[in-house]
């Protein structure tokens, strides 16, 4: 028996978690909680760790 198993980068995992988080607590379709996702990283990603 066989498995297959869908690669996911570490980016596409951050974006499922948060996109998660964005439904589960709030009204927003699984488009728009998906773009603003993206924007929430992307703005993470640029802080300093320091700020984080």
């Amino acid at each position: 028996m066989t498995a297959t198993v869908e690669y996911m980068s570490h980016y596409d995992q951050r974006v499922r978690l948060v996109t998660d988080v964005l439904r589960n607590h709030s009204k927003l379709s699984e488009k728009d909680s998906f773009a603003l996702a993206e924007r929430v990283l992307e703005a993470l990603d640029h802080m300093p760790e320091k700020v984080r």
